[in-house]
Order: structure tokens, then sequence, then C-alpha cells
């Protein structure tokens, strides 16, 4: 028998019984010959003190214990001498006096330690086996287990079934890069990693599974970020029958139940909505943080008759004028202002107005061309006091609401705007455009997927063409500004479906090869069928309060895509590549 009880069972009611726990040394004190120790297991800590006057054998060879030493300990539980309680351990009031020791695996000297934290990101995947020895990321991975099976839990209380999709699959256009993986028995031929279920997911639909939902992996050819691996999971769900309203209220069941178990924090349903237009019109965003204040407002009434030229020019091609007011923050640099202009052309702006308030006057290059009424309006519009940053933007309505947008995120860390640590902004961001004409590749381009529906009463606006009008059935859960995931009510008519795949410039022939066979699937009777995916890796670095993904996942790539545990992506033996009728990269 290894153990009797886990290192975060004993308490003062075990006093006097004898146990054995089995575990990692965690750290190890000298007390003049007696010999103190953590002993660390996946549950918790408990102290183990060795005495020479006990079994004196035993006392000696603790000297010989090192930091990760995996031993088995029996002994008395004992409680604390009066005065060296530990109040922060659950264990805190006893220790195991031992009168027996076991090393069962002798550990060498770490390549860091465990107990600090340590910002060379590559050393800890290289060794990502003691990194999860680590207090926090055992936790991350414990609260990860505890947040799946809460969605289980929900899920099948709502009649839905697991089911698993194939990972090797069929290449299709729905968005990021494939990964593709050769055949060896069809040379030439590829099959392709799941970038989604998509497709499954509604071929379930139109066998009859009604209500289906799995933690799928997704696999997606991309660069790297903090919230982005080539390798993912998330939550995929797809009901027949349903609605928007039944598929929200779902979701919304679940994440204040992972919430509750998760951080025992209450999340009240439902969740503030809001239309793709009034996000991006006031946030400059269609996944706005809702943290903090800063909305973007809308002066464009005011500056109709303005003498500055570049607000005339775009007032008179139907553009836009709108200020970000920055409460106290006029006493930005010129440097954060230089980096404000930079972030704004890069985002579409030639260049960035602004005013600061300051000393009671407005210090500004733009002022001197208002009138006395623009400035009057101005300050009762943007709420104007002394202190405050005025910024502007002003250009086509999509393009100055994400210049102010991104502003508005970066220009509330300059100013240290107080976000409480504790929100969870929850946030539904609905009635998304269908479409979204793309100038570079000169077509249209489906906003979420070629299988989201048109919103019913825009169906006459598809037919006329007026693409850039039809809003789709679909929908966007937010949670502080992140984008936890999206969904939508479907196409499920053949021919509805293929008009769409027309307008994203998808021919008869490439429909038929690419697609065929959901088209058939939709000859045989289809229910009506919507669905959602959650990105599971970020919901729970958001419950987890990290900053990155890859420190809720066990074994993540790093940002280069490569898995520095194992050393992969590696070369191959050319025997594997003539089985697949490949040929080796030639050396430049």
């Amino acid at each position: 028998m290894y153990r009797s009880h886990l290192c975060n069972e004993l308490r003062a009611e075990h006093l006097g019984q004898t146990a054995t726990l089995s575990g990692w040394v965690d750290s190890r004190r000298d007390h003049g010959g007696v010999i103190f120790i953590d002993l660390r297991d996946r549950q918790g800590l408990t102290q183990i003190v060795f005495r020479p006057e006990e079994v004196s054998e035993v006392a000696q060879r603790a000297h010989d214990l090192r930091p990760e030493d995996v031993i088995k300990v029996t002994g008395r539980v004992e409680r604390r001498l009066e005065g060296t309680e530990n109040s922060k351990l659950p264990t805190g009031d006893i220790e195991i006096v031992a009168t027996a020791l076991e090393m069962l695996s002798k550990a060498e000297t770490l390549p860091f330690p465990l107990d600090k934290e340590i910002s060379n990101e590559d050393l800890r995947l290289e060794y990502r086996y003691l990194d999860l020895r680590r207090a926090r990321m055992a936790a991350n991975m414990q609260t990860r287990h505890r947040i799946v099976k809460q969605i289980r839990d929900v899920l099948d209380e709502e009649g839905f079934v697991e089911i698993e999709t194939p990972i090797l699959s069929k290449s299709t256009p729905e968005g990021a890069r494939d990964f593709l993986v050769p055949s060896r028995l069809s040379p030439g031929k590829f099959y392709a990693l799941p970038q989604a279920p998509q497709q499954y997911k509604q071929l379930l639909m139109v066998a009859g599974m009604e209500r289906y939902f799995q933690i799928a992996r997704c696999f997606r050819d991309e660069d790297l970020r903090a919230d982005r691996q080539p390798e993912f999971s998330q939550v995929d769900l797809e009901a027949s029958f349903t609605s928007t309203e039944e598929i929200i209220g779902w979701l919304e069941k679940m994440l204040s139940r992972i919430y509750a178990k998760a951080r025992g924090v209450d999340v009240p349903t439902p969740f503030p909505r809001l239309t793709y237009h009034e996000a991006f019109d006031r946030y400059g965003s269609d996944k706005p943080d809702t943290r903090f204040g800063m909305e973007i407002l809308d002066v464009t009434g005011i500056f109709q008759q303005c003498e500055l030229k570049v607000f005339q020019q775009v007032v008179a091609k139907g553009g836009v004028i709108k200020v970000l007011n920055i409460k106290g923050f006029a006493s930005i640099t010129t440097g954060q202002i230089d980096e404000l202009t930079k972030l704004a052309q890069q985002t579409g702006a030639k260049g960035l107005a602004y005013i600061k308030v300051e000393n009671g006057g407005w210090k500004s290059p733009v002022v001197k061309f208002f009138s006395d009424e623009e400035k009057a309006a101005l300050t009762q519009t943007a709420h104007i006091e002394e202190g405050d940053l005025i910024l502007f933007a002003a250009d086509q309505w999509a393009t100055a609401c994400e210049v102010l947008g991104r502003i508005r995120l970066r220009a509330a860390e300059m100013a240290q705007v107080p976000i409480d640590p504790q929100a969870l902004n929850f946030l539904w961001v609905l009635d998304f455009p269908l479409l979204a004409f793309s100038p570079e590749d000169n077509k249209w381009n489906a906003v979420h997927h070629p299988f989201t529906r048109p919103k019913a009463e825009d169906l006459p606006l598809l037919e006329a063409g007026e693409y850039e009008k039809v809003r789709a059935e679909a929908y966007d859960i937010v949670l502080n500004g992140v984008e936890l995931g999206g969904g939508s009510i479907r196409i499920h008519e053949a021919e509805l479906q293929k008009k769409m795949f027309s307008i994203l410039g998808i021919s008869d022939d490439e429909q038929s090869e690419l697609f065929g066979h959901l088209l058939k699937a939709f000859s045989f009777g289809v229910p009506p069928h919507g669905g959602l995916a959650l990105g599971l890796d970020r919901l729970i670095m958001l419950a987890c309060r990290e900053e990155s993904i890859r420190e809720v996942m066990a074994f993540p790539k790093n940002n280069r895509g490569l898995d520095l545990l194992t050393h992969s992506p590696a070369p191959v033996e050319p025997r594997q590549l003539r089985e697949l009728q490949l040929s080796p990269l030639k050396k430049a």
C-alpha cells in the first residue's frame, strides 16, 4: 500500500493514528538534526518530521532527501507544537512523526525552481512535466477538469448526446488554412484535420440526433498569439427545431454554472445584449470590453458646417466624425500621442486629431477651426471637463469606429483606467452582417461561415443583390472583451445553400466537389437547426485569470508552433516519404 491518505486529508481528528503517505518532497528543513519536509501530492501538503529519537536509521536517511524526490512515509499523526501551526494549510494543525521511509525515486537537480514564476516560457515548455507540478499550473488543470464536467452535466440535463466526429476529414474553404495529412492508401490525395466539426454536426441533425455536443479537437494552420494554438478544444453543439433564444438560454445556464463551480461566483442572467451595429458604434469592436466606460460618441451633427477641411470632406462623402473622451488624461506625453497616432494609421486613419483640456483652455491644432457653438455642443455631448483628453476619428463609419475602438483599449491601459479584476462582463452580440466584401479578393466573403442563415426579413435584400444590408441569424458570446465563441441558425434548404455558395464565388462544379455530400443530405428531409461553438481554452483561461491559453493546456506549442518537449515538428525517414509517394524537400 503506497498510502492510506492523501496529502491534504489528515486533520486533528486523526491524532494518534498511523498514516502512510506518498508523494514528492516539496521542501526540506534541517533544525539541528531534526528534519522537516513538506510532502506534496496532487491534493496538497503535509508536514513530516524525522526525529533521531524515534527511529534513528530513518532520521539519518532523511538527511539525504532532496526536493522532488518521490518517497513513501509511514508515521504517527501528532499535533504541531503550539505556535508552529500553519493556518494557510488545511493540514496545518498536524504533522506526521516518521517511523518508516522508503525512497521510490530520486530526483536530479531541476532546471528551474518550482516555487517561483519562470519568465523563460520555452524552458517551461521544454520541461512541461515539471512545470505542471507547480501549484498554479496544477490548479489550472483541475479547474479545467471541473469546467468540462459542468459543461457535460448541463448539456446532459438539456437532452444533448455526446458524439465524436472524425479527425481525418476533407479540406474545404471555410476560413483558416488546413493542416493536410497525406494518404498512403490513396497516393496524391490528402485528408485535412478539422478546423471545426461544422459539416458533421449539421449532418447529425439530418440523421435525426436532434441535440448533439462534443468537446471537439480542432486544428488551424495559422499564426499564433496568446489566445491561439494550432490545436485547441471547443465546446461544439448543434440542435434541431431550435431558435436563437433557446441556444442563448442553454449557454447562459452553462456559463453561470461553470463560474459558480469554478470560481464560486454568481453570474446573473440573462446577459446584456448589443447588436453588431451598436457594439461597433459605441465601442469600436464586435467583442467590446464593457468593464469600463469611455464609449465612442458620434458628433457628426455638431460639425456639419465646420471650417476644418478634413471634417468637411468626410461629411461630404457620407462619413462620420466620432470622439472619445479619456477622462483625466490630458497629461498624456508626446510619445504616447505618437503611439496612438501610429495605431490609428495602422487601422486605416490618415491621422489623429486631439484636444487637451488644461488650465481652463483647449490645447490643439484643430481648435482654431471650431466655432464657439461647436465647442459648446462638443462640451455638452462629450461631457468635457478640466484634465480630459479628446480624440477624434473622421472617416467612413466602419473605419472611424474601428480606429477609436483600438485606441480606446490602448488609451485605457495608458491612462490606467480602473478595471475591477473580479468583474465578469458577459455580453451577447447579435445581428452580424451576413457578408463582407473583400476589395483584395474582389469578392464577397461570409462573415462567419457559408452555412449561416440570413435573417428572414432580409431574404428579399439577398435576392436583390444588396448583400451589404443582409444580416445574419448569428450571435457571439463575449466576456471582458474576449470572444468566447459564437454560432448561428443554419441554412437547411439545399437551394438557399447553393445560392449562398454562388454568392461566395463557388462554382457549381466546385460546390459538387467540395460540398456535394452536404447538398445531397439536404435532399432527404432536413430539420431547421442551429448551434454554437465555444472556445474551451479561452473560457478556462479567463476562469483561471490567466493571460494566455498556453497556461491552461497541458502540452501546448510555443509561439512559433513548436513542441519543445518532443522536438516536433521533426524530419521523418525517407522510407516514410516513399510510402506516401512524396519527395523530400531539396536543400537550398
